[in-house]
């Protein structure tokens, strides 16, 4: 009774965690585009591509730890 809500819960989470990842991809690549085209970047453009960084870091690194897969 217990496990198969375990179960539905963490398939829950895992779709969640797959769309943010999904989400902080897409930023970090446009953070990452707008620092590449910019001829004087300031701190605060290379700081936010930094975290965006490390914010898909964190989260890849935490997928990959509960063994989620991407079922097309």
């Amino acid at each position: 009774m217990f496990f198969r809500r375990k179960g539905r819960l963490r398939k829950e989470y895992d779709e969640k965690l797959l769309a943010q990842l999904n989400r902080y991809k897409i930023h970090w690549q446009q953070e990452k585009q707008l620092l590449e085209r910019s001829f004087d970047p300031s701190e605060e453009v290379i700081c936010q591509t930094k975290i965006a960084e490390a914010k898909y870091i964190f989260l890849l690194r935490e997928a990959k730890q509960r063994n989620v897969t991407v079922f097309k």
